[in-house]
């Protein structure tokens, strides 16, 4: 059973810089055709999604929200992947979750899209 647990949110200062994990159980990030978003939800908007990383093509895709300033990436050590945001603005606050989709069968990964499995979140608040 694919299970996602989120974790680093919190109050930052604008400019500021955060970095989430995301920790995976039930399946490895090293050997199985996985990719992992990072999606976020602000209060009364619709989620969207901010970050992929495909573990069988290595590719990636940001949000042009964040494109610039923030970094995927993936420790198959400890079966996490992080999203480092700088930069932070207010309007980056929301509610973070990580998601996950089965790439088996597919030529490529659909995240944003298709996600199996979700996290429950963190929050992240950008304020002074």
């Amino acid at each position: 059973q694919v299970q996602l647990v989120e974790s680093g949110g919190g109050l930052v200062q604008p400019g500021g810089s955060l970095r989430l994990s995301c920790a995976a159980s039930g399946f490895t990030l090293d050997y199985s055709y996985y990719a992992i978003g990072w999606f976020r939800q602000a209060p009364g908007k619709e989620r969207e999604g901010v970050s992929c990383i495909s573990s069988s093509e290595g590719r990636i895709y940001y949000a042009d929200s964040v494109k610039g300033r923030s970094t995927i990436s993936r420790d198959t050590a400890k079966n996490t992947v992080y999203l480092q945001i700088n930069s932070l603005k207010p309007e980056d606050t929301a509610v973070y979750y990580c998601a996950a989709e089965n790439l088996l069968g597919k030529v490529t990964m659909s995240c944003p899209h298709g996600m199996d499995s979700w996290g429950k979140g963190t929050l992240v608040t950008v304020s002074s």
